[in-house]
């Protein structure tokens, strides 16, 4: 009982810290990494191990990563810094599902996981320093330099060798001092080098997300604009089937209890996103909002349960298509995903009409 009172603990963990990242996204980032490295040592320490632990590992860091990606909708100012997130995370998701489909682990080398640390990277700037100082030229050699120098050796190294950092450290004996000779070496690399070389910080330490703009700060604001710039089926509904339907194809790969097909599962989740859509349009431009975003999924997700309820008596869905713990699951992963993109996107559209408006005034 004690075991699985802590695997439980364990999986809420790296359900909820994620959700902070929106609102404190450097501290909460390394945490969700952190857990992430230090999951299976907690299990190892209580002798348990939990069956297909892998998949669901790698269900809930694609999870966080999402919440991580929606944060920088939120956030940040510099738009090629966005852009550069956007195909870095969707690069990503397309590379896991074809991992999911094909099982090919050369896949995870090809399709690195470069966005987490771009991400913990463009935070680690913005504590001390203004974004909007560096070009699209800054946050791409940070982008590559990630990819190349730490992603892919770490991808090799985790996938395509299949070593364990612990069991090296372990079974090589001079793994360990050369390690530690290494990390000291960077560190010494940024203290005598790099950290000569820049300029003044801007501000003292910031870990909580900066204000939003004050003129899309509140939910009835970001209905408002959602209700003049956005359509039922438009670009950021495309975004938002991919965000969603390509996570759902990858739990739907993990979870045992899900015999629907990937396509049917997709087009199933697409068919979700767009009803969503409309009936949060359909509320936006009533002018309805929740500023608390526990309420705003509570209806969302309350909506999509009586969705797949009037899903199960239109279509006659067969009853061993899905169990009830994984309709459930899959109900709360599309809801908090669509109530976050919809708070979240319209912050960086503003962003964006307001950079483009800067850009051509006189």
């Amino acid at each position: 009982m004690g075991v699985e009172v802590v695997f439980w603990c364990v999986v809420l963990a790296r359900f909820s810290l994620p959700l902070l990242i929106p609102r404190y996204p450097l501290p909460a980032i390394i945490g969700c990494l952190l857990l992430d490295g230090v999951d299976q040592t907690i299990f190892q320490t209580f002798g348990y191990d939990p069956p297909n632990y892998q998949s669901y590992d790698k269900a809930m860091d694609v999870f966080y990563l999402a919440v991580a990606y929606l944060a920088s909708l939120r956030n940040w100012t510099n738009q090629p810094a966005v852009k550069i997130s956007r195909f870095l995370f969707f690069y990503r998701q397309v590379g896991v599902v074809l991992f999911e489909l094909i099982g090919a682990r050369w896949l995870l080398l090809v399709f690195p996981n470069t966005f987490e640390y771009y991400f913990i990277a463009y935070e680690g700037v913005r504590s001390r320093r203004n974004p909007l100082r560096y070009t699209m030229k800054f946050w791409v050699l940070v982008a590559g330099g990630i990819w190349i120098f730490i992603k892919l050796p770490q991808e090799y190294w985790i996938h395509i060798a299949k070593l364990d950092l612990t069991d090296t450290i372990r079974d090589v004996p001079w793994f360990l001092p050369a390690l530690i000779v290494a990390v000291l070496a960077l560190l010494a690399v940024v203290w005598f080098v790099i950290r000569p070389r820049l300029r003044p910080a801007d501000w003292p330490l910031r870990l909580a997300a900066d204000p939003l703009p004050v003129e899309i700060d509140e939910a009835s604001e970001r209905a408002a604009y959602r209700a003049a710039h956005q359509k039922v089926f438009d670009w950021a509904a495309v975004e938002k089937i991919f965000l969603i339907g390509l996570i759902s194809v990858i739990y739907g790969r993990v979870l045992p209890g899900v015999e629907a097909s990937d396509l049917a599962l997709f087009i199933g989740i697409a068919v979700f996103v767009v009803i969503n859509s409309a009936i949060g349009l359909w509320s936006a431009r009533r002018g309805y909002g929740w500023d608390s975003a526990t309420i705003s999924f509570a209806v969302v997700f309350a909506t999509n349960v009586v969705l797949v309820f009037l899903a199960d008596l239109l279509l006659n869905r067969r009853n061993d298509d899905l169990q009830l713990t994984d309709t459930l699951f899959f109900v709360f992963l599309v809801s908090i995903l669509t109530m976050l993109y919809d708070r979240y996107h319209p912050i960086n559209e503003y962003r964006v009409a307001h950079a483009v408006k800067d850009d051509v005034s006189p």
